[in-house]
């Protein structure tokens, strides 16, 4: 059966059946159902249908996942947390979530509601990403955090704010289960700082993109990212020599304050 023939068939345009067969356009379920009985291909449905629910779940767009507000996409995020016991994350531009403060969370939250225009329950998301943080504290537990001295720089909320987070990276660098790196700007790179990336066990790769959440979990794109970040983590400064480079970004910030704080 031809395109034009198909679309006939199902009273659909012609372009929609070319856009579909090209991976241009995302079929429905129904889609699938109706094409799948057009062409006597009905015991392929089931399959083709799973695979369509796994792209769902592989790139979760954030008009989607925000629907119903910030809140419950931190309740998957916990749900996650309790399966991980080795967390790895890289961040070019944002301090990590599970290291933010409540102010810093909130400046951020609001900005991705404002984006995506969801109901605002930034509130209640900002206690719930703070619960979360309780797990930096079980011995059980492991974390890796990377991030890049631009990290600590970037005016994302105001500049009180933003010293108070970083106040709160300084303390962080003395927890027993935690490693935080610090790549400098005179670091030389071995693996370009692409986009940020968290890893959790060796399971499930997260990339936050403006778009969408991408969940990745096949073996050789895990493989790639647990890579590129032991490349990541091989040139980033640790210890003390991190919480100088912090102090030093506080110290810039804190020069272009006004002589009142305000």
């Amino acid at each position: 059966m031809s395109g034009k023939e198909l679309a006939e068939s199902l009273a659909w345009q012609a372009s929609k059946v070319s856009k579909i067969e090209n991976g241009k356009q995302t079929p429905t379920d129904e889609d699938i159902t109706d094409w799948t009985r057009a062409t006597h291909t009905e015991q392929e449905a089931a399959s083709l249908l799973v695979s369509l629910h796994t792209l769902e779940v592989q790139h979760a767009e954030w008009k989607r996942v925000l629907k119903a507000g910030m809140m419950p996409h931190q309740l998957e995020l916990s749900e996650q947390d309790a399966q991980t016991t080795l967390y790895r994350s890289f961040e070019p531009a944002i301090v990590p979530g599970l290291l933010q403060t409540p102010e810093f969370a909130r400046a951020l939250f609001a900005r991705a509601i404002r984006v995506h225009q969801v109901p605002n329950d930034v509130n209640d998301a900002v206690a719930r990403r703070m619960q979360r943080q309780e797990m930096l504290y079980r011995p059980d537990k492991q974390f890796h955090f990377v991030i890049t001295e631009a990290t600590l720089r970037y005016r994302l909320c105001p500049v009180d704010i933003l010293l108070g987070q970083l106040d709160r990276l300084v303390s962080l660098t003395s927890l027993r289960n935690v490693r935080l790196g610090v790549i400098g700007y005179e670091t030389q790179y071995v693996v370009d700082p692409r986009h940020g990336f968290m890893i959790y066990n060796d399971d499930l790769v997260r990339v936050e993109t403006y778009s969408a959440e991408l969940n990745l979990r096949q073996a050789h794109e895990i493989d790639l990212y647990t890579a590129t970040f032991q490349k990541l983590a091989a040139v980033a400064d640790y210890g003390a020599t991190a919480r100088t480079i912090i102090n030093r970004a506080i110290a810039d910030l804190a020069a272009s304050l006004p002589e009142d704080g305000s």
